[in-house]
């Protein structure tokens, strides 16, 4: 049994100083720097390198490659994450994914090493200063043979020391030169970003557990955030994430905000990333139509007629969904072939298979349109039998 309590016995010092310190240190800094040397265009250019580079390293890195395995990485990538994950002072990923693995596991329970249950500050750094004795590092034996995670694991400090606070400030003295580009790095790529990014990650864990909507599923207290998503690199889409752990989007849909899926797929396109996972449409679609059916019939008794047109729903979108899928298969090896058929031939058999390809969208269109008046009847009913009351 974990203690919910912090005495001075149990306190993370090092841990404690630093996420206290760090900020005390990047507002002191900036202030100086301000002060003496004003801000121009180097600045924002080297804090939002930095910050992008440190925090895709946590969400597309830390968080989707190695603690989900949503797909995989060539070792150039995956070094990459290593060195800039470090920089963003969140422990190496190895320890960083078995938290994470654990809280996955055991969310909103006991055992979930930053669970909200135990309140907003620790979900979101309380967790972070105090020693609860339950900091083994386990299932994480895939990460521990990886070669570049071992050696990032050995040496997190050094790492993140060089690459998160001395290479900003170089890049500084190379770029602009002198104390003032030392400085201007070290402060807006270094302290500056550190904080940021520090807490753009601990609001995933505090404020997309506590706000939001819950579209896919009750069962624990993640939500999705359009806003947070746009703080957080496309993490804020945490109730798809929590229901569909094993996809590498957050934001499935084309335009949710999600920079870290776009890096995903992008770096796919030249070879550093493969075996992109992602949830079947129908199969998301699916558990949104289930939790919204749960939601208008929750604390009501569910009429007959309305659980047999809701499985009807289910069943179309399935079969046509299904159906669209291997259209699309058949269409794509007869394009393969197409040169074996005369061009009049052709013409009429993908006229052939786009018209099947149609008829299943059209199936698909009518599962969701019954399913948006099944779910107007069911309000209507309710309503009626409020007034009647």
């Amino acid at each position: 049994m974990s203690e919910h309590i912090a005495y001075p016995s149990n306190i993370n010092i090092v841990n404690t100083s630093f996420l206290i310190g760090m900020p005390i240190i990047a507002l002191t800094s900036l202030v100086y720097y301000s002060m003496n040397y004003g801000i121009g265009w180097f600045e924002p250019v080297i804090f939002t390198a930095f910050y992008l580079a440190s925090g895709l390293s946590i969400t597309a890195g830390y968080h989707r490659l190695f603690s989900h395995r949503t797909h995989k990485a060539a070792w150039p990538l995956k070094l990459f994450y290593a060195l800039f994950g470090a920089a963003a002072f969140q422990n190496s990923a190895i320890k960083w994914c078995s938290d994470h693995r654990r809280h996955h596991l055991e969310t909103d329970k006991e055992d979930d090493p930053y669970s909200v249950t135990r309140g907003f500050f620790w979900a979101h750094v309380g967790w972070v200063m105090v020693d609860e004795g339950d900091d083994e590092v386990e299932k994480v034996d895939d990460l521990k043979a990886d070669k570049i995670l071992a050696w990032q694991d050995r040496n997190i400090f050094l790492i993140g020391f060089l690459t998160g606070i001395l290479l900003p400030a170089m890049v500084g003295y190379a770029w602009v030169g002198g104390i003032h580009g030392f400085l201007g790095g070290l402060v807006y790529g270094g302290f500056v970003r550190v904080v940021v990014v520090h807490h753009a990650t601990f609001l995933i864990n505090s404020a997309a557990h506590t706000w939001g909507t819950q579209p896919y599923s009750t069962q624990n207290t993640s939500r999705d955030s359009p806003l947070l998503s746009f703080l957080t690199f496309g993490e804020g889409y945490h109730n798809f994430h929590h229901t569909f752990q094993a996809d590498y989007r957050n934001g499935h849909k084309w335009y949710h905000w999600d920079p870290s899926k776009w890096l995903i797929k992008s770096a796919s396109w030249v070879g550093l990333t493969r075996d992109l996972h992602k949830m079947p449409t129908r199969v998301i679609e699916s558990r949104k139509m289930k939790r919204t059916f749960q939601e208008e019939t929750e604390g009501n008794e569910i009429e007959i007629r309305f659980q047999e047109k809701f499985k009807q729903c289910m069943a179309q979108l399935r079969s046509g969904s299904s159906e669209l899928i291997q259209r699309r298969k058949e269409y794509k090896i007869a394009k393969q072939s197409k040169k074996s058929e005369t061009k009049t031939n052709w013409k009429a058999i993908k006229e052939d298979h786009k018209n099947r390809i149609r008829q299943c969208k059209a199936n698909i269109a009518e599962a969701r349109n019954d399913f948006r008046l099944l779910v107007e009847s069911m309000k209507m009913d309710r309503s009626g039998s409020a007034t009647l009351a």
